[in-house]
């Protein structure tokens, strides 16, 4: 899969210009050249993998509008975090497929935001099938980088998630190296699983810049490791031969201070590299109000800030995939 240096990853699409996870999105980052896409998978009362970033899903359909759906509202607690509103779970596929997808930052992203309630939510194999079109369109290889959510929290209410997706892939003609795939998630668990299944990928471990993975925190509680803690050389050396790399929220490549001024790159690709581990970052963002201190610009948090500046610091580091909302200008920018 390695045709550029970083790979550039559309981040659930396209979202700096479509609804994150629609259709228009996926489309417009592989018509932008893109080395691959990212979908993020939950799962519904039937047993569907949908794509949503979330198992949440007031803040990206319509549902919460839904006058049929107005009883489905309610609160639960995932990964330890208590929610309130409308759960993948809580409805079957067919429920879904009615649903239309929504901006997640109407205020921000106010373009995107137009095309609201005109798409379906999608599942994954309509993401596998729409990559693998667009791959024999365009003779290239495309690639999907799956990302698995909340696995422990579904294996509680009774889905074995990596049965879910082994059964999906192999089933859409990817779970036998045909397309270049990449599976994610926060949760080692879920991903040594899916090894064990066979079903060949990189599998990328995701570390957040703060807390502790939530599978092993339900198994060992605060004996679990954090994931700052994990990020160091000694962390790194116990993923080093069990997962082909990692992906860390960019804050832990900048290493901003407390006044958002840039104090990296920090050593960490340098750490994982050592060991034989790929680094991939998340994400790359030109808006201000996504950007550290230091690049932001005059204009207001939807305005596009010094995002070149902060973007070369991640190019230059050595860092081997991206994630971007804008893949136009993350084609352009890290393919040159």
């Amino acid at each position: 899969m390695a045709r550029r240096t970083p790979l550039v990853i559309g981040h659930r699409g396209a979202p700096g210009y479509r609804p994150e996870h629609s259709r228009s999105s996926y489309d417009l980052a592989l018509e932008f050249g893109v080395d691959a896409v990212e979908p993020d998978i939950v799962v519904s009362a039937d047993g569907v993998l949908v794509v949503r970033h979330e198992n949440e899903i007031s803040g990206t359909t319509d549902v919460a509008d839904r006058i049929e759906f107005k009883d489905r509202r309610t609160t639960k607690t995932v990964d330890g975090a208590e929610l309130t509103g409308w759960f993948a779970e809580d409805f079957t596929w067919d429920e879904l497929s009615t649903l239309r997808c929504r901006e997640r930052l109407p205020k921000l992203r106010t373009t995107s935001a137009s095309f609201d309630d005109s798409q379906p939510v999608l599942r994954l194999r309509d993401v596998l099938d729409i990559v693998r079109a667009a791959s024999l369109a365009q003779g290239r290889e495309i690639g999907v980088v799956l990302e698995i959510k909340h696995a422990t929290y579904f294996a509680s209410i009774g889905w074995d998630v990596a049965e879910l997706i082994d059964g999906e892939l192999r089933e859409a003609g990817w779970g036998a190296g045909q397309l270049p795939l990449i599976i994610e998630s926060f949760e080692s668990t879920v991903l040594h699983a899916l090894q064990e299944r066979g079903i060949p990928a990189a599998y990328v471990y995701l570390l957040e810049a703060a807390g502790r993975p939530f599978d092993l925190f339900a198994a060992h509680g605060k004996a679990a490791p954090t994931y700052r803690a994990t990020a160091k050389p000694e962390g790194l050396d116990g993923l080093a031969g069990r997962v082909d790399g990692i992906s860390v929220d960019k804050r832990m490549i900048l290493a901003p201070d407390k006044l958002g001024r840039l104090t990296g790159p920090s050593p960490i690709i340098r750490d994982a590299h050592e060991r034989g581990l790929r680094v991939f970052t998340w994400t790359c963002r030109p808006e201000n109000n996504f950007l550290i201190g230091q690049f932001r610009g005059r204009g207001g948090a939807a305005a596009f800030g010094d995002w070149e500046s902060e973007w070369a610091v991640i190019r230059d580091a050595g860092v081997d995939g991206v994630f971007v909302d804008h893949p136009d200008l993350g084609v352009a920018f890290f393919g040159s």
